[in-house]
């Protein structure tokens, strides 16, 4: 089943984790989320009860258009295809192109799982260089 895991972090520490891999010095764990949002209410627009209803709406009906897919909806193809544009840039749904320019929808994904820490990891992170070496702070 291929699942995706989405996390929680501030966006220092994202980018902070994003930089130490650009410079190789973490390597992210197979486990760790592979889509990160700096809180709860921008996850949330993105994967509203709407939105999680239209997932599991493409999932089990596979609609070969957006045509079909906003007639199972109820939904109006112009909302339809903001919502699912803002979810493909975000890598939760696919939007194939085909024959006529239909536009077939897909979820890459069987699950979605939310990783939510209740601890920080403690971390030591180079802030700078002194005249006697690599000044740290411990998060």
């Amino acid at each position: 089943m291929k699942t995706l895991r989405i996390g929680l972090a501030p966006y220092a520490d994202m980018k902070a984790r994003t930089m130490a891999i650009a410079r190789g010095e973490l390597k992210p764990a197979p486990n760790d989320p592979k889509l990160w949002f700096t809180s709860i209410e921008s996850l949330a627009r993105v994967l509203s009860d709407k939105n999680r209803a239209l997932l599991q709406l493409i999932t089990a009906q596979q609609p070969t258009s957006l045509a079909e897919l906003a007639t199972l909806s109820g939904r109006a193809k112009s909302n339809l295809s903001r919502s699912l544009k803002t979810m493909a840039r975000f890598g939760l749904v696919e939007l194939v192109k085909g024959r006529g320019g239909t536009i077939t929808p897909r979820v890459p994904y069987e699950a979605i799982n939310l990783h939510f820490p209740m601890k920080r990891k403690r971390e030591v992170r180079l802030i700078g260089r002194a005249s006697t070496g690599l000044r740290e702070r411990i998060g």
